[in-house]
């Protein structure tokens, strides 16, 4: 079996997902094989696997840190939020009921059981499996049924590494107050600490490294400065979205309240000859915008009606007028057209309700999704795209006719008769970088080549990051005592 430390946060957003990644490519570099793995996941920024599933974005950056192909194992349950209350629930990559948050809890604790199966496989496998924590352990109010933090720790008898993020100020409230609200058995179970994201002489924290030392029991793991080039990485907290300055050609973003899969994105902020703009509630859409990007949505209907109560179809319709391109990916494709027909009531409550009208398609709902990772060409440049699919919705229509991708030998998305307005289903294919090339000439944008090699390159100064700040012959020999 492999030898396993789990990274736990004293919050949320304290940058796990990040050290994760980093300590997976950095033991790798060492000759270890390794595994990320997070228990329970709560995104709506999900992966399609090699096996045929979903699983959080993170854990799929995690994976090509290791050098692995993603595979549902590597986040055995994953959440995906479609309303305030209520969540779609992934086991083992395959969605097996929509819950609310009440009702969740009273559940969670029966998928103990495949989470440990998924758990064991993987460290049948590797040399060493590093976990993610979700939220923190210190919600003890959450503590009865855990899969995410302590419950599964204890289950797998999997030691621990508590984090805790300077940049929010009080991290010494954040660890040694994690360290006084725990049972002791949980307690217990963390072996050593770090803190996160720090600006500036990390000597001017030595001190304070020492009272948590003194106040905890904790091993000091170090100080993980800020790190740069973590914008060069997907992100998959909608939190973490941010627009990226550039140049002269402008890419306007809604951001959609149910946003999902916007790692689409990413691609586009790396070019240095393009600005995305993404666009929070009650702003306008820009009357400058060269293109308007509508991204994914995890509940497409109620979107389309939060798009409308922004204005943004008003704007929407202005930047059409005036001769600007339009792009619909996924979600945002279904809203571009003229109806969404959800007869089964698979969002919610059963509705037919008037599309954007700008592409002359209809999206049928249907309860079957459709998760593959696609290869398909831009029609226009012969260009390859590599890609992957993640949406439940049948659309057909007239422009469906000037499909402008070819994916298995049929016609993929839809474009108006002056093509300026575009939508298809295949998230990812902006990383191409030929296909990313051709479209953005036609905005007036040249691209640079070798994303792929941008992001490997992030992850290899993360990997070096890590081995500089942190102990991790440390984190070895906890991994390896748990």
């Amino acid at each position: 079996m492999a030898k396993a430390i789990m990274i736990q946060g004293a919050g949320s957003n304290v940058g796990k997902s990040m050290l994760v990644a980093g300590l997976c490519r950095a033991f790798l570099k060492r000759g270890l094989s390794v595994a990320p793995f997070k228990p329970q996941n709560m995104s709506n920024n999900a992966a399609v696997t090699v096996d045929g599933g979903e699983i959080g974005r993170a854990q799929a950056l995690q994976a090509l840190a290791s050098g692995l192909e993603p595979h549902t194992d590597m986040n055995p349950v994953l959440l995906k939020p479609e309303t305030d209350v209520g969540a779609q629930v992934i086991v083992q990559g395959k969605r097996v009921a929509t819950m609310k948050a009440r009702d969740y809890g009273k559940t969670k604790a029966t998928l103990m059981p495949a989470v440990l199966d998924s758990f064991e496989r993987l460290s049948s496998q590797f040399d060493l499996v590093v976990v993610e924590g979700a939220g923190s352990p210190a919600e003890v109010n959450l503590r009865a049924g855990d899969i995410a933090n302590m419950g599964f720790a204890e289950a797998a008898n999997v030691p621990v590494a508590l984090i805790g993020d300077i940049d929010r100020g009080g991290v010494i409230a954040q660890l040694v107050g994690t360290h006084a609200v725990l049972p002791d058995e949980d307690r217990n179970r963390i072996k050593a600490f770090a803190v996160n994201k720090f600006r500036g002489d990390t000597t001017l924290f030595a001190e304070g490294m020492d009272v948590i030392t003194e106040c905890t029991g904790w091993t000091p793991l170090g100080i993980v400065p800020w790190f740069a080039d973590a914008w060069r990485l997907p992100a998959e907290d909608v939190m973490d979205i941010k627009g990226r300055p550039g140049g002269h050609v402008k890419i306007a973003v809604p951001r959609l309240n149910r946003i999902a899969n916007f790692d689409d994105l990413d691609p586009l902020s790396a070019e240095p000859d393009v600005t995305v703009e993404i666009i929070e509630a009650g702003r306008p859409l820009p009357a400058d915008a060269d293109l308007v990007l509508i991204p994914g949505s995890k509940s497409t209907i109620a979107d389309l009606a939060y798009f409308r109560a922004q204005g943004w179809d008003i704007d929407l319709f202005a930047h059409v007028r005036r001769g600007g391109r339009v792009l619909g990916i996924c979600g945002g494709y279904q809203m571009l057209g003229k109806a969404i027909h959800d007869d089964d009531g698979i969002e919610g409550a059963a509705a037919r309700v008037e599309g954007l009208g700008l592409l002359d398609v209809v999206t049928e709902m249907k309860p079957m999704k459709r998760l593959t990772i696609s290869s398909a060409l831009h029609t226009a440049s012969g260009e390859a795209v590599s890609g992957y699919e993640i949406h439940i919705g049948v659309t057909e229509g007239p422009d469906r006719e000037r499909a402008w991708l070819t994916l298995d030998e049929r016609g993929e998305g839809a474009a108006s008769a002056d093509g300026r307005v575009l939508g298809c289903y295949i998230h990812g294919l902006f990383a191409a970088d030929g296909f990313r090339a051709a479209f953005l000439e036609t905005l007036g944008a040249t691209a640079t080549p070798g994303y792929a090699a941008t992001v490997d390159a992030a992850l290899d100064a993360l990997a070096e990051h890590m081995e500089t700040h942190l102990d991790l012959d440390a984190i070895l020999r906890i991994a390896e005592n748990g």
